[in-house]
């Protein structure tokens, strides 16, 4: 039986990031996971696939409507779909490789197999040839999470498919029905309704991307409802037959005719045969793994990270999980701050938050200044074509301190970081706005909403 200081369940970018920075520290560290490849869900069939098939997709939308505006004249525009959906796989394979090249030069031991727990200590792991017996001083359950299922209408793979299945269509299909708006959902709706088909989204809440502000939401959807995705909000989906969705809003029926129907209305946090009663480890009443304020379960000596625990089921959530965790088990101070954990929709414009959103502050009645700033007056934006949306900087009335930012834009996935460094050490929006940004940059728009919080905004009226 072999025996490490440190076992982790799950390769993905919590599980990972926690063995390869334990591994640092001077720990012997195994991972574990049931793919024959390192990265989890986010690597292979999530975040980067998609993120690959949205840029791609990105270039095919210029070309066909955009190009001939900048003087780029290219005659016919075809989809080449097997070319498009190579590069996507070239990306994670690069990716994952890249992860194995890691962990054999951080001498992490990677086990392949489906992992048990048959105590508190020990995991038996089944693989494909053979079962092993494993040990270790300290345990992660870093198992992540899997596509909710609605129990009247269940993934068959071909008709009704999860994110797994929407990123490797075999062709673009004619109709499709987005059952949720959130992530997920606007992400691969925009991909497929960019390469040609008739995409309509359904959310049963009353707006789409629920968690963002009403201003940021309503020119969000006008903006995607212009590029061709049709948006039916406060809508409940019933069921689908016959190649046809059905809903109901306010008392009235809605049909959705669909080839095919990609239902994206969340994840579960996976917990799925790990034996942790015999572990001793308790879930709370949303089958998550309960964990103290040290991201410590129940069981001591085992641990929990990333979307199996409470709080957002987002990949760099559980990569600073991770490292924290590695840093406490080797008896260093780890550190995460769940309060300041960025939030994006990577469609085309992106959707970007962090703290509070200025709807959340006052119903909370919280005294506050917003600073808002149009990306239609920033000279880098019209430059390059992307004027559309604007940053909004919402800070305390009477300490000028950052609570919260929410961006539309493009790129506003990368803009959002440096509010979220200002936030970390307790800047104010004065802080920001006299931070010195580089001209022309689209992050002079956020130096510029800083300066409105004050109304002092440049090169706003």
């Amino acid at each position: 039986m072999d025996s490490y200081d440190l076992i982790i369940i799950g390769a993905g970018p919590g599980g990972y990031v926690c063995a390869f920075r334990a591994a640092q520290l001077g720990l012997k560290v195994a991972l574990i996971d049931k793919r024959a490849t390192l990265g989890g869900t986010c690597l292979n069939v999530g975040c980067i696939p998609s993120k690959a098939l949205l840029h791609s997709s990105e270039h095919f939308a210029f070309a066909k409507g955009h190009a001939s505006a900048h003087g780029i004249k290219l005659g016919s525009i075809e989809l080449d779909l097997a070319t498009f959906l190579k590069r996507k796989d070239e990306v994670v394979a690069k990716n994952v490789g890249g992860l194995a090249l890691l962990a054999k030069a951080r001498k992490v031991a990677v086990l392949t197999g489906t992992a048990t727990f048959t105590s508190a200590n020990t995991l038996e792991v089944k693989g494909e040839k053979e079962t092993t017996t494993v040990t270790a001083k300290n345990i992660v359950i870093a198992t992540g999470s899997a596509p909710v299922e609605l129990p009247f209408m269940k993934f068959d793979g071909t008709t009704i498919v999860s994110s797994d299945h929407a990123i490797a269509f075999s062709t673009v299909p004619k109709k499709l029905v987005v059952v949720g708006g959130g992530a997920i959902g606007l992400e691969l709706g925009s991909v497929w309704s960019r390469l040609g088909s008739e995409v309509t989204i359904v959310e049963f809440l009353p707006k789409i991307a629920a968690a963002y502000d009403d201003d940021i939401v309503r020119n969000f959807t006008r903006l995607l409802t212009k590029q061709g995705l049709k948006i039916e909000t406060g809508a409940k989906v019933t069921g689908f037959a016959k190649g046809v969705l059905t809903a109901e809003r306010d008392g009235q029926k809605l049909e959705f005719p669909a080839d095919k129907v990609l239902v994206a209305v969340g994840r579960r946090p996976y917990t799925d045969n790990l034996g942790l009663e015999k572990a001793g480890v308790q879930l709370d009443e949303k089958k998550r793994v309960k964990v103290d304020a040290h991201l410590k379960t129940t069981a001591p000596g085992i641990w929990a990270i990333g979307d199996v625990v409470a709080g957002p089921m987002l990949a760099h959530k559980a990569e600073e999980d991770g490292a924290a965790v590695a840093e406490w088990i080797a008896g260093k101070a780890g550190h995460i701050n769940w309060d300041l954990v960025p939030a994006i929709v990577y469609t085309e414009p992106e959707v970007a938050s962090v703290g509070l959103g200025e709807d959340a502050a006052k119903a909370a009645n919280r005294a506050v200044n917003i600073g808002k700033f149009n990306f239609a007056a920033n000279g880098r934006a019209i430059a390059a074509d992307t004027t559309d949306g604007y940053v909004k900087i919402i800070a305390d009335a009477k300490t000028d301190k950052i609570l919260g930012a929410q961006i539309l834009g493009h790129n506003a996935g990368e803009l959002i970081s440096e509010v979220v460094t200002h936030m970390e050490y307790g800047g104010s929006a004065e802080d920001l706005g006299r931070t010195i940004h580089a001209h022309p940059t689209m992050s002079e728009a956020v130096k510029e909403a800083g300066l409105a919080v004050s109304k002092s905004a440049i090169h706003a009226l």
